[in-house]
């Protein structure tokens, strides 16, 4: 699709994150696409090293993932923006030359969640027992689980259901566990 466009030349392609860095140094690209979840090296290492190395080279991520945990750990790791693929290619193409610009480019609904982020009340994280509660409740665990596991009563893992409703906005378990999931504040084992 970008070869087609006048304004872009395709200039390489890799199929993982070791590959991608090793063209980087061959090619000199301008913009880099990359995807974050590939074998090897994944892409946000890639993005870290890339940009490490050629800070002039531009890594802008084009991805099917959006967790708030996704979005985070690329621009931390140096991308200039964020886009999805299911973006229409005129928004892919403005996304590319922005990005060579060195202008930051976001997908609506990626800059939606990182406004959303950066709006909930400071302090709000969860504490550490609260994402090992959260994350038993998340396996389908009742409260009797949950306080056997960990080894406290059950009183406490509904006190520390109410502390993580209060801080997520939730009412419910369910939602605790699908905001949670959303925001990468927990996953989900495989």
């Amino acid at each position: 699709m970008l070869d087609s466009h006048a304004d872009f030349e395709v200039v390489g392609e890799a199929a993982d994150g070791a590959e991608a860095i090793a063209q980087v140094e061959a090619l000199a690209p301008d913009v880099v696409l990359m995807d974050l979840r590939m074998p090897g090296v994944d892409g946000v290492e890639a993005a870290r090293q890339i940009r490490a190395r050629h800070p002039g080279v531009q890594v802008l991520v084009l991805t099917t993932y959006d967790t708030d945990d996704d979005i985070v750990r690329a621009v931390e790791a140096g991308a200039v923006g964020y886009l999805l693929k299911d973006s229409p290619r005129e928004e892919l193409f403005r996304g590319v030359h922005a990005a060579a610009r060195g202008e930051s480019v976001l997908a609506a609904t990626v800059a939606s969640r990182l406004m959303g982020r950066m709006r909930a009340p400071a302090g709000q994280s969860l504490s550490a027992r609260e994402v090992e509660v959260l994350m038993l409740v998340a396996e389908g665990r009742p409260n009797k689980e949950v306080a056997r596991a960990l080894f406290i009563s059950e009183t406490t893992v509904k006190t520390h259901l109410a502390h993580i409703f209060t801080k997520l906005g939730v009412d419910d378990r369910t939602a605790a566990v699908t905001v949670a999931l959303d925001r990468g504040i927990i996953r989900l084992k495989r």
